[in-house]
């Protein structure tokens, strides 16, 4: 397990000293160009960084985008994916890939389950549910194969590693994972106003659905304190070009 963490971390750790990640504890905010001074009116600088940072168990490659500019309230950071039967998010944060207004400070992993989409099933390649096997209240769920099989043991998992890796050392102060499909927001247990906000952005009712023990979000609501991450569920099947711009939308006007 060691190697393969160490593995996910290396090209990581590389990619986070080319965006200009600090090391700091707080949720990470933005930090200036160069310590430059630019007018009010010269235009803002974007740097779009696109990095591999890691493997999947069958070798697919994930990658995260980093959207920065000056200005940036806040690090948000957006999974498209993470039950392979539930793509549609991913072609929202490929929308978001293509971001390039000042003000943003935006992490877009597109599919943090490649194995699991290209095989149409909701575990990765280990047969592992990945939103089971996250620390926080981690215990044995199932069997291999079984829907919510937790794994052997907490962050077993490459792709759970990966993104354990990434949100420790960039500590969004937003996290949002697409699901389906529900059609609404979930009460994560997060900021209620930030859950609230992206609510009435995106069109979706907001409603507490069921937490289950080993889920990103739960890890992450209760161990980055100052931190907020929600499920959004989409509605099944495709989305249209107009309800992937509409949720893409309110993203970025939750980050700016």
């Amino acid at each position: 397990m060691l190697t393969r963490r160490i593995e996910a971390l290396v090209p990581l750790a590389a990619a986070l000293a080319l965006a200009g990640c600090g090391s700091s504890h707080a949720p990470a905010r933005h930090r200036g160009v160069s310590g430059s001074r630019r007018s009010r009116h010269a235009p803002a600088r974007v740097s779009v960084v696109r990095t591999t940072l890691g493997h999947s168990v069958r070798g697919r490659a994930i990658e995260a985008v980093h959207i920065d500019s000056a200005g940036a309230r806040r690090a948000v950071l957006v999974v498209g994916c993470v039950h392979g039967n539930e793509p549609a998010g991913i072609a929202i944060a490929r929308r978001l890939d293509r971001e390039r207004r000042p003000g943003l400070d935006l992490w877009v992993i597109d599919d943090l389950n490649p194995d699991g989409v290209a095989a149409d099933t909701r575990q990765n390649a280990d047969r592992v549910d990945l939103n089971r096997n996250f620390p926080e209240h981690w215990r044995p769920i199932g069997h291999p194969g079984d829907q919510q099989y937790s794994g052997p043991h907490a962050l077993s998992e490459p792709e759970s590693r990966i993104a354990d890796a990434l949100i420790e050392r960039v500590r969004p102060a937003v996290s949002i994972w697409f699901h389906q499909p529900l059609d609404v927001v979930d009460e994560s247990g997060g900021d209620p106003g930030v859950e609230r906000r992206f609510a009435a952005l995106s069109g979706l009712p907001l409603r507490r659905l069921t937490r289950y023990p080993g889920s990103a979000v739960g890890w992450q609501d209760q161990t980055l304190p100052g931190t907020t991450a929600f499920v959004v569920e989409l509605p099944g099947g495709r989305l249209t070009h107009g309800e992937i711009d509409r949720y893409a939308r309110a993203v970025v006007a939750l980050a700016g």
